[in-house]
């Protein structure tokens, strides 16, 4: 048996094994909670709620779909996208310390959800301008990374770093000039992430969204693997590189954006997690995106499990995913640190 028949065969089976885990994950968070829920009668309201038959218990009723079901649709929703979002910008970028934050994507969400708190905006508008102004962080980032007189790689990269700085400065003047005693911890907790206050009527809008763009991604994966190749080789194969880049940034930036609009910032999921991947099976992208979704899926839904069971009060996830995923990142590069 070759190497790529081995790796093969490992993916399929970790796939099998990934999907199995995120069901048995996704009915242990139905019923996990200070009101537990047994696993009948979680089958017995999904039943019902299919076939608009009333359920006996409201109470169940509620926390079932208004309260849990939201939480683990966007845990799985959002640990997907931004584990893909960043195997993309690591690929694109052909620098394995790449995160979804590196084109300004996260700076400008956090301006943006700041900005709507300043204003006293709904869950709906903070989420709504955090998400404008993520894609106009990008797109400033994209139009003035053009202008530079350097490689377009390194130039997306300055520019990156430039106007993220400018956000959070932006950001920081926020702060200064927020309620301290009731904007200010606001925007502080949302810069921490959290999806307590997720809505099961949000699930639709975001899904597509990410749908989209994981689609677009998919029917690039085989243009993606030659990334890895010189601008000039990709060129010689028939590649059209600038399409390709724009491509990849647009849709891994819609996939940040979106999940940064309903969760806050959350850290080392779009790092950590596509190096996990590749460990496990390989660079290739036709094994590498699916993987990172399932992994990031699962790594999320757990994450969410814990910031929620923990303590009386929730944790926000920022801090649980960094408590994770930096010693995870540190294993992985002492495993495979000759490789990068």
């Amino acid at each position: 048996m070759t190497k790529e028949e081995k790796l093969n065969k490992r993916f399929r089976i970790l796939v099998i094994f990934l999907i199995c885990l995120l069901f048995a994950l996704v009915i242990f968070s139905f019923g996990a909670g200070r009101y537990e829920i047994s696993v009948g009668q979680i089958f017995d309201s999904i039943y019902n709620k299919t076939r608009n038959i009333p359920i006996d218990d409201p109470t169940t009723e509620a926390i079932l779909f208004h309260v849990r079901l939201p939480r683990i649709v966007f845990s799985i929703l959002v640990g997907a996208a931004l584990s893909v979002a960043g195997a993309c910008y690591q690929g694109l970028f052909k620098n394995p310390l790449v995160s979804s934050d590196v084109i300004g994507a996260s700076s400008g969400a956090a301006f943006g959800a700041a900005l709507a708190i300043l204003f006293g905006l709904s869950a709906a508008g903070i989420s709504l301008l955090s998400f404008v102004w993520s894609i106009i962080a990008v797109f400033v980032v994209y139009m003035v990374g053009n202008t530079l007189k350097v490689n377009h790689i390194l130039g997306l990269v300055l520019s990156g770093i430039m106007i993220g700085a400018l956000f959070n400065s932006g950001l920081s003047f926020l702060k200064l000039v927020a309620d301290p005693m009731d904007q200010l911890p606001q925007i502080t907790y949302w810069l921490m992430g959290s999806l307590s206050g997720t809505k099961t009527k949000d699930i639709i809008p975001i899904a597509i969204i990410m749908a989209v763009a994981i689609i677009v991604l998919w029917t690039a994966r085989w243009h993606l693997n030659l990334l890895t190749f010189s601008d000039e080789e990709a060129i010689t194969m028939g590649l059209n590189i600038k399409r390709l880049r724009l491509t990849v940034i647009l849709c891994a930036t819609l996939l940040t954006a979106a999940s940064i609009s309903v969760s806050g910032i959350i850290g080392w999921v779009s790092l950590a997690i596509p190096h996990f991947a590749r460990l496990l099976a390989g660079s290739d992208y036709r094994r590498l995106l699916p993987l990172s979704m399932l992994i990031g899926s699962n790594f999320l839904l757990v994450v969410d499990n814990i910031s929620r069971l923990t303590f009386s009060s929730e944790i926000p996830l920022g801090i649980i995913t960094s408590l994770i995923g930096a010693p995870l990142f540190l294993f992985l590069l002492r495993r495979e640190g000759r490789g990068y």
